[in-house]
């Protein structure tokens, strides 16, 4: 199939790029790079620099395409707090962009990187994608925007659509891993001590009714993740919006994920205890039987490889003060 993979420069969208490659795909790759690498676009696809709403349209024009898998967003929630209307053009007015593109050119089929913040804080754990849908950020709350925008393209347009939505994603994949700037993911942070670019690791909160006190997480290695991308590209159907979490079902703590980062890396890793963050539920964990059952998933690699591959990664890239 030819393909369109929107914000393929980035750390899942570019994993999945180079899994469709690899996979015999043809490949395009749409991207601004304004958070996202040019070099993680991986070999023999096509790298587009332009914004969704600037490029999409003519990127698709030619009706030769088959399918979009759409990864473009902002997606830092600090941020979407501080900065809303930002993150409701750039993520919701960029993907209706994008679907009126697809439209317009006949491509109906697609697979959206959503994001299990549109549950919000969750009654249930493990959460389900029958429970509610009540994001606490902008940032979650545009997402679900977007999976709403699938439903109404499904029904009215006859796209054949597939939102995944999972948690915390780590790991590294075949020199791709992550490069975030601002970096706010926990397993990258507290690599950053072992490394020496920061002194210690900020644990926000220990009085959590959790085993250990601090908060429990769900988290899934990109491998895993760009497998499900490839299974949801096979499952999309015409006038059918589908939903699928994507997780461990059980989780980790943070003080647990620590502990891991000690193992692989050798380093001792000092933590500084903070208060609670405000908002901060203490279980996040995703319910992945929906897409075991209907398309085979389940996610393979456990926490130990997350981290170790992680770690692989990071002592790959130059030093800060080097760059």
């Amino acid at each position: 199939m030819k393909l369109l993979v929107t914000g393929g420069a980035g750390y899942v969208g570019s994993t999945v790029a180079a899994r469709l490659v690899a996979a015999g795909h043809t490949v395009v790759v749409l991207d601004d790079l304004s958070t996202g690498h040019a070099d993680a676009v991986p070999a023999g696809s096509e790298l587009v620099v332009a914004s969704l709403r600037k490029g999409a349209a003519d990127v698709l024009a030619d009706g030769s395409f088959d399918a979009v898998l759409h990864f473009a967003a902002k997606s830092v929630t600090g941020e979407s707090v501080a900065k809303p209307g930002y993150y409701w053009d750039q993520n919701l007015g960029e993907s209706l962009a994008l679907f009126d593109a697809m439209r317009r050119a006949g491509v109906g089929r697609i697979v959206f990187s959503s994001t299990a913040a549109t549950y919000g804080n969750p009654e249930n754990t493990p959460i389900r994608e029958t429970d509610p849908t009540r994001p606490v950020s902008p940032y979650g709350a545009t997402k679900l925007a977007i999976d709403t925008a699938l439903s109404s393209y499904a029904e009215l347009h006859g796209f054949g659509a597939v939102s995944l939505r999972y948690f915390n994603v780590a790991g590294a994949h075949e020199g791709l891993g992550e490069r975030h700037e601002p970096e706010t993911h926990l397993i990258a942070n507290v690599l950053a001590v072992a490394l020496g670019h920061k002194s210690e690791v900020s644990l926000f909160g220990t009085d959590y009714p959790t085993p250990d006190g601090t908060c429990v997480r769900d988290y899934i290695h990109v491998s895993d993740l760009a497998e499900a991308h490839l299974l949801a590209l096979n499952a999309c159907e015409p006038g059918r919006h589908r939903v699928y979490n994507l997780g461990s079902g059980s989780g980790h703590s943070v003080a647990e994920v620590i502990e891991v980062c000690r193992k692989v890396t050798g380093h001792p890793i000092p933590v500084r205890t903070c208060p609670r963050r405000d908002g901060d539920p203490s279980v996040l964990v995703a319910s992945s039987e929906k897409i075991f059952r209907e398309l085979g998933w389940t996610a393979e690699r456990d926490l130990l490889t997350m981290v170790s591959d992680a770690w692989a990664f990071a002592r790959s890239l130059p030093h800060p003060d080097q760059t």
